[in-house]
C-alpha cells in the first residue's frame, strides 16, 4: 500500500475507534434505542434519494438491515447504556470474527485453515479473559449484551456475503434505511414516548454532534473509504488495519472519558488483537511479491467473513 493509503487506513481505524466515545456521548443525551434509530435515519433519509434503487433482492436488504441495524446495534447501544465501557466495548465487539467463522462454517460450509482456527481460539481466549475481568468489576448483563451484539454482527457478515451486493455505497444506504422505523417503534414501547420526547426537546450540540459523527462520519465516510481500499488492494493488505480499532477505542476512552483498564483487560486486549491478526494472515501465492501491490479497482462482490466488515460501531 502507498503511504497515502496507509494513512487513510489508519485514519479510518481512528474514526471507528473514536466512534465508541461518541456513542457514549450520544447515550448521555438519548435513550439507547432512540439514539440508534437517529443514527441510521441521518444516513438513510437523505441518501436513498441520491443513490438510486438497490441492486440486490430486497429480502437481503431487510435481513441485513434487521440483523445488523436493529439487533446488532440495538444490543450494542443497550449494553453500553447498561454500563459497558466504551473502550472495552470496542474490544469485545471484535469477537464478531469468531462468530462470523462459526456462521460461515454452518451456513456456507466454509472450513477455516488451521492458522485461522488457532487465531480465532486465541481471540476467543482473550474475550473469555475480558469476561472474567468484567465479571469482577461490573455488570455481567451489559457484557453479555455486547457479546450478543458481536454474534449478530457475525451473522450479518455471512448474510451480506450471500447477498453479494455489487455496489457497496448503495448497499450501505439501503441497509441503513431499514432500522429507523423498527427501532423507533421499539423505543416507544420500551423506553416510552415521554422519554423520547424529553430527549428530542432537550437536544443540544453534543447530541447533534454525536448523531452526525456516528451516522455520517463513522458510517458513510468510514464505509466508503474502507471499500475504496478493498477495491484497490488485496484484502490481506487492508484487513489488518482493522485491528487498530480497539487500540484507538481504548486509548480514546482513556483520554477523553477517563476509563481505566486493569492489567487483566490489557492482556485480554493483546490476545484478541493478536488472535484476529492471525486470521488475517494469508499464505503467499507462488511468485507473489513481498508487499501487496495496488490492483485495478473492481466492484466488491461481498463483505468477507472477518476483518473486512466496514461497520465497526
Amino acid at each position: 500500500m502507498s503511504p497515502r493509503h496507509i494513512a487513510l487506513a489508519v485514519l479510518i481505524a481512528a474514526v471507528w475507534g473514536l466512534n465508541f466515545v461518541l456513542i457514549h456521548v450520544g447515550l448521555e443525551n438519548f435513550p439507547p434505542l432512540l439514539f440508534c434509530a437517529l443514527r441510521f435515519a441521518v444516513v438513510a433519509v437523505p441518501a436513498v434519494f441520491l443513490v438510486g434503487p438497490p441492486r440486490v433482492a430486497r429480502r437481503w436488504i431487510v435481513a441485513v438491515g434487521c440483523t445488523l441495524g436493529v439487533v446488532k446495534f440495538g444490543l450494542l447501544f443497550l449494553g453500553m447504556h447498561a454500563g459497558m465501557p466504551a473502550g472495552l466495548s470496542s474490544l469485545v465487539l471484535q469477537s464478531q470474527a469468531v462468530f462470523t467463522a462459526v456462521f460461515a462454517a454452518a451456513m456456507l460450509r466454509e472450513r477455516p485453515t488451521r492458522l485461522r482456527a488457532a487465531g480465532l481460539a486465541v481471540a476467543f481466549g482473550g474475550i473469555l479473559l475480558a469476561a472474567v475481568d468484567r465479571g469482577l468489576d461490573g455488570p455481567v448483563g451489559a457484557f453479555a449484551l455486547v457479546i450478543a451484539s458481536a454474534a449478530f454482527w457475525g451473522l450479518s457478515n455471512v448474510l451480506t456475503r450471500k447477498a453479494s451486493p455489487p455496489d457497496a455505497l448503495r448497499w450501505m444506504v439501503w441497509v441503513s434505511a431499514v432500522p429507523p422505523l423498527p427501532l423507533l417503534v421499539l423505543s416507544l414501547l420500551v423506553e416510552g414516548p415521554a422519554a423520547d420526547l424529553r430527549a428530542l426537546a432537550g437536544i443540544d450540540l453534543a447530541g447533534l454532534g454525536a448523531i452526525a459523527y456516528v451516522g455520517l462520519v463513522s458510517t458513510l465516510f468510514g464505509f466508503v473509504a474502507w471499500s475504496f481500499l478493498l477495491r484497490s488492494y488485496d484484502a490481506s493488505a487492508v484487513a489488518p488495519y482493522s485491528l487498530l480499532v480497539p487500540v484507538f477505542g481504548m486509548s480514546s476512552s482513556w483520554l477523553l472519558l477517563g476509563e481505566r483498564f486493569s492489567p487483566t483487560a490489557a492482556v485480554a486486549a493483546v490476545l484478541v488483537i493478536a488472535g484476529i491478526g492471525l486470521t488475517a494472515v494469508r499464505p503467499r501465492r507462488p511468485g507473489a511479491a513481498a508487499g501487496a501491490a495496488p490492483r485495478t479497482p473492481t466492484p466488491p462482490r461481498a463483505v468477507p467473513a472477518a476483518g473486512r466488515s466496514a461497520r465497526q460501531g
